[in-house]
């Protein structure tokens, strides 16, 4: 039997001792659950039993744990589990991925939560025009309009313009009641909701009302050249080719793009190609454009949806395997309906039969 090791991390203060371990130890449940061992706390001190490796390895992941206390951001049972996902199976370190904060509104700190995400991040900061591809929910156009806001709050830009094409489930804008704001408000919502939480609502309607922020249809970019702007592009899979190379060429001088969409939720008719698959094969050796690419890992919302989204993508691999499949065999079904049977005309048969 293996001996038991054991470790022991002393902590500063009551205060730290309770953010790590969470309400109802709740966040000690999730790191013994995470790090294969026990963990017991003792007034200012933790103790780690288990295996060697085990004990090491949660040594480490914990201190990290405490590197993103001590930055002042609060923890909280889902943050720890992401904490964990990026110690355990990831490359990153954790305090690297949560120290950096894109925004702060009301004490609310913004900034990513995934190695991706931190990925993304640096992306956008370093490239004039960067792509995020992936599922719903891992926060590709929160942290894009966060670094907008940013930006424009740090004078980087003039203003900020979001945008979307207006294609929703096959439904057209002329059969929706009301005036084009009135239409189009409802495309719309999950930008407003971002930007909601990150801009009071009355400073929000001034930026709005002046024209320093805009939200518009993707159909009003064609014709403009959009200079000292900060321009998102959400639900980039329901542009057509042809869409997405006018949006890209309005981009002017002392600008950036993020366009973020999910390839997987293509609401275009089906005899139409979208223009953000194409993006990779045509855009990706271009400098200054970068393109980073989310999975199930990324997702932030509840952990459900990570399990639906991973659960979707397994289907969906499932099915194409088996379309392969059924394609390949009617490939050698027809190859070997072509091979010249004996006695067919024109075979050496025919000839020997009728000599």
């Amino acid at each position: 039997m293996a001996e038991v090791a054991r470790a022991v991390i002393d902590l500063d203060s009551n205060s730290e001792a309770l953010a790590l371990a969470g309400e109802h130890d709740g966040h000690l449940k999730i790191l013994e659950q995470r790090l294969d061992c026990k963990l017991t706390m003792r007034g200012n001190m933790l103790i780690l039993e288990g295996d060697a490796g085990a004990v090491d390895k949660a040594r480490a992941a914990i201190e990290e744990l405490l590197t993103v206390i001590h930055s002042g951001r609060p923890l909280n049972p889902a943050m720890v589990e992401s904490l964990m996902d990026i110690a355990v199976n990831a490359s990153g370190k954790p305090s690297e991925v949560y120290g950096d904060v894109v925004w702060t509104h009301r004490g609310r700190q913004v900034g990513p939560r995934t190695v991706n995400q931190k990925l993304y991040v640096d992306a956008i900061r370093s490239n004039t025009i960067t792509f995020g591809i992936g599922p719903a929910g891992t926060g590709k156009t929160y942290l894009a309009t966060a670094m907008a806001v940013s930006a424009f709050f740090g004078k980087q830009v003039g203003r900020i313009i979001l945008t979307r094409p207006a294609v929703e489930a096959g439904e057209s804008l002329g059969f929706l009641p009301g005036t084009v704001s009135e239409k189009v408000d409802p495309y719309f919502r999950p930008l407003f909701d971002a930007l909601y939480d990150m801009i009071d609502g009355e400073r929000l309607a001034a930026l709005i009302e002046k024209g320093e922020i805009e939200v518009a249809p993707l159909a009003y970019m064609r014709g403009r050249t959009l200079n000292d702007s900060f321009i998102i592009l959400d639900e980039a899979q329901n542009t057509s080719p042809e869409q997405m190379k006018m949006f890209l060429t309005r981009l002017g001088f002392g600008s950036k793009m993020v366009v973020t969409g999910d390839v997987t939720q293509i609401d275009l008719p089906h005899s139409r190609t979208s223009g953000l698959v194409t993006v990779p094969e045509v855009l990706d050796d271009i400098a200054d454009i970068s393109i980073v690419q989310f999975d199930g890992h990324d997702v932030v919302r509840h952990k459900l949806v990570q399990r639906i989204v991973n659960a979707y993508k397994a289907h969906d691999d499932e099915v194409g395997a088996a379309r392969e499949q059924r394609r390949a065999e009617a490939r050698r079904r027809r190859e070997a309906g072509r091979r010249p049977e004996p006695g067919d005309a024109g075979t050496p048969g025919d000839e020997e039969a009728g000599s």
